[in-house]
């Protein structure tokens, strides 16, 4: 169980303090799928690199009733599209190099992995495209071996196709105590993928429900999303008749 309990961020601006994450609470459970999303400066990654450690932050983050250190960092892996690789090593230097640091390292996975998306192994990363980097990311995230997998817009830069593919596969390889944490704007696409949707919105959470409840209340992803974000359906026709009368003037 991965824990967070009262977390708060806060970043300094020329205007003063900036709360980027306003007492969130959450309970992630092992071999959930879970759809983490919100508008740009939500508070999405913010939270994404408390979770890691990779920024100070206020409040608890427990892994199975411990703080997240030294000793139990591995049981989390990250893939972003910023990038966390060597851009000179190639990929069969990093396998080698994550085999000798993880244990757990799934190698069968990762042979199964680039043969799917088709990636040089022998190749430096900094030679490879933005989406094969990305799909690269992807890769080593999930064969660490961790139990808890987060992911930040992981697949900016392919096209549908690859990503509809990948989400299949996925669901076809993740043992049952792997858990997905997905940050993404691609809500209707992930709708068959994930069990579970957390939305932030200005730092805090303002909705969390299954996948399973959404079906039984007989609604749509995209449409719990647009009810909780209060979505106005006339935005786009208002904003044209403002222009349109603007020009008219």
């Amino acid at each position: 169980m991965l824990e967070i309990r009262s977390l708060k961020k806060y970043y300094r601006s020329p205007l003063g303090s900036v709360e980027a994450l306003s007492g969130v609470e959450l309970e992630m459970g092992q071999g959930e799928i879970i759809g983490l999303f919100g508008e740009n400066g939500a508070g999405k990654t913010t939270l994404l690199k408390s979770i890691l450690g990779l920024q100070s932050y206020e409040g608890e983050i427990l892994l199975d009733g411990e703080r997240i250190c030294r000793k139990n960092i591995s049981r989390l892996s990250f893939a972003t599209c910023e990038h966390s690789f060597f851009p000179n090593l190639t990929p069969e230097a990093h396998r080698e190099f994550y085999k000798l640091h993880f244990g757990t390292f799934r190698d069968k996975r990762y042979e199964a992995l680039m043969h799917f998306f088709e990636l040089p192994k022998r190749k430096a990363l900094k030679n490879y495209s933005a989406g094969q980097q990305n799909q690269f990311e992807v890769i080593m995230a999930l064969c660490q071996g961790a139990d808890y997998i987060l992911m930040d817009e992981p697949f900016v830069g392919n096209d549908v196709f690859n990503r509809e593919d990948f989400y299949k596969v996925l669901l076809g390889i993740l043992e049952p105590e792997e858990t997905i944490l997905l940050s993404t704007h691609l809500v209707e696409e992930v709708e068959k993928f994930v069990g579970r949707v957390v939305l932030l919105q200005k730092g805090r959470i303002v909705g969390d429900k299954t996948m399973l409840e959404l079906e039984e209340q007989n609604r749509t992803l995209i449409d719990y999303v647009k009810e909780v974000y209060g979505y106005r359906s006339d935005r786009v026709e208002r904003a044209l008749e403002e222009l349109t009368g603007g020009q008219e003037k």
